[in-house]
């Protein structure tokens, strides 16, 4: 099977408007821990101007760093954040040790909803907020043969999308002790990670 490697191509004219991009790097630390690093940016094709400021083309308006420290059970046991650069960065960066916080929040099945209790409106920052969910998986992936679960709990990852559906092919195949029979209706997983 063959994926395609892009988009189809645009049909009509367009000019760039915006560059968001996120990057995330996890690390195994000689101490045994995980650092997860995301870095957010944002940056206009054009000049901008908002209250309090603006940028020119090309710079930044958001540059955010989020670094999580879980141990092998993805309980987180430090978190870092720094904006580097924001629309009020005398006021944005203000907002950062709202989200230590986290400390002693495992990640897994309902880490989304616990990071929006915490840190939603004005208790956080939207881009920070937005950057900590994106990064749960991340840490997920970085802890991949590392993670510590009991052979008697399901593996996180069953159900968690149709390629490892517990009624396909690939649960058969890689996880048989975990298989369940098709059910007529869908059944609805919850996808806050």
């Amino acid at each position: 099977m063959s994926l395609s490697a892009s988009l189809p191509a645009p049909t009509v004219g367009r000019a760039l408007a915006h560059t968001r991009t996120i990057t995330i790097r996890g690390y195994e630390r000689s101490d045994g821990l995980f650092d997860v690093e995301g870095h957010l940016t944002d940056v206009r094709a054009k000049d901008v101007t908002y209250p309090g400021g603006g940028r020119p083309a090309g710079h930044p308006i958001h540059s955010m760093w989020l670094r999580l420290t879980v141990d092998a059970n993805a309980l987180i046991v430090d978190v870092n954040v720094v904006s580097e650069v924001a629309p009020f960065d005398d006021v944005c960066g203000a907002i950062a040790p709202a989200y230590r916080g986290l400390i002693g929040v495992r990640v897994g099945a309902g880490f989304r909803g616990q990071v929006k209790r915490l840190l939603a409106g004005t208790r956080g920052c939207t881009h920070q907020t937005e950057l900590m969910t994106t990064m749960a998986t991340a840490v997920l992936q970085t802890l991949t043969g590392s993670l510590k679960q009991p052979d008697d709990v399901k593996p996180f990852q069953l159900d968690g999308c149709h390629a490892l559906a517990t009624d396909g092919p690939q649960v058969a195949a890689f996880y048989p002790r975990w298989v369940r029979k098709p059910q007529a209706e869908p059944v609805d997983v919850p996808t806050d990670l």
